[in-house]
């Protein structure tokens, strides 16, 4: 896509945000675009403030961004990215979300003073196209801009144009790893790419303290897991209907931020070793029940319904399986083991709160039923984390 631009957009004066997205040079009424480059070299801040001088984030694949000031407001593409944000302490900056049907925050609502302005995102739901990016005038994006070239056929100058006009782009998709596009260039964990977006935000000191926290949790969790042999195979897929024929695949390998709770937790893959590839922008293939039953997983775990109670995905997707003449059959169905497979973007918060879930979807025998109330971590702790009570 590629909006037209108005006169006033394009040759606007540089403004307080034109300095933070360059380190405040203007040259010839113009930003001084030699700040972004490919280079990872340089070092990044990694103080929790600033104080008023500029510093330099580096992530691929935009290279290196400088900063003159903290950014105050931000718009993100996946809810990924906007649970970083929140997470550290900036949910009052939101100003909208590429894409809200995947952006789950019901999850704030079990952390004592978190919350996100769900109607700004009710009002910027969608947000890709370059007069959204002027309108909402936004510090900062946290996209991959090489996702807006492939996805919505921006090209390399609207990129330009809006980094140099607007606020630059720090962002590196993350979710998956099986897209052509993405293959030049590297990829980044979930608390890789949380600690770009602390270093943007400056907020050092909660992202320790997050990371801190995470690694215990995980750590304490993966102690209590059974011996390899006796852990599940999985299929995990994507299929947003209720009455389910056919299945997207996702393979646990990629290592995609998406699969995180699943390594985490030790899960196998039941397609290990065969030639079925992961769901991707070019790759669309889909399983029917006859070929999930020659793999015949111990758990099935189906992505898009997220808005779904534990309760109800197991009265429609699950009720419509165990009536299917094939399915039915399947041993994951009859042992009552399909279960809603999590977010397809995730971030630090939500994988918590998924980590959880996925516990007890897993291994029930160690951490308790998935519809039970049993919690694993502490709520508290993580909300004084965000609140900055460190």
């Amino acid at each position: 896509m590629h909006p037209s631009d108005t006169n006033a957009e394009t040759t606007r004066t540089p403004t307080r945000r034109d300095t933070i997205k360059y380190g405040g040079a203007v040259v010839s009424g113009g930003l001084l675009a030699g700040c972004v480059g490919d280079s990872e070299s340089a070092p990044a801040a990694t103080d929790g403030t600033t104080e008023g001088g500029p510093y330099t984030v580096s992530m691929e694949p935009v290279g290196e961004v400088t900063f003159e000031s903290v950014p105050e407001t931000w718009v993100a593409y996946t809810g990924g990215y906007a649970d970083m944000a929140v997470a550290l302490g900036q949910a009052d900056g939101i100003t909208g979300i590429g894409h809200a049907p995947r952006y789950y925050t019901s999850v704030y609502d079990e952390l004592p003073g978190v919350s996100v302005d769900r109607e700004q995102l009710e009002a910027n739901p969608e947000v890709r196209t370059k007069e959204q990016f002027y309108e909402l005038d936004s510090d900062v994006h946290l996209y991959d801009p090489e996702m807006l070239i492939n996805w919505f056929d921006w090209d390399q100058s609207d990129i330009d144009e809006i980094a140099r006009n607007v606020g630059p782009f720090v962002g590196n998709l993350i979710f998956r790893r099986s897209d052509n596009w993405h293959s030049d260039y590297r990829y980044y964990t979930l608390y890789e790419a949380f600690e770009k977006v602390a270093e943007v935000f400056q907020q050092r000191d909660r992202f320790e303290a997050f990371a801190e926290f995470h690694d215990e949790f995980i750590a304490d969790i993966q102690t209590q897991l059974p011996a390899p042999d006796q852990r599940p195979n999985v299929f995990l897929t994507f299929e947003g209907s209720t009455e389910p024929e056919a299945f997207s695949p996702y393979r646990l390998v990629d290592k995609g931020t998406s699969k995180k709770q699943w390594l985490d937790l030790g899960v196998g893959d039941v397609l290990a070793g065969t030639d079925i590839e992961n769901l991707s922008t070019t790759i669309r293939g889909k399983l029917d029940y006859e070929h999930l039953l020659e793999v015949d997983p111990d758990v099935i775990l189906i992505r898009g319904h997220e808005r779904k109670s534990a309760s109800e995905f197991r009265d429609t997707v699950l009720a419509y399986m165990e009536d299917h003449p094939v399915g039915g059959k399947l041993r994951a169905v009859e042992n009552g083991r399909v279960y809603r497979g999590g977010y397809l973007y995730q971030g630090p918060i939500q994988n918590l709160f998924l980590t959880e879930r996925a516990a007890k979807q897993m291994y029930p025998d160690v951490f308790g039923d998935v519809t039970s109330d049993t919690e694993l971590f502490d709520r508290e702790r993580v909300a004084d984390i965000i609140n900055g009570e460190i």
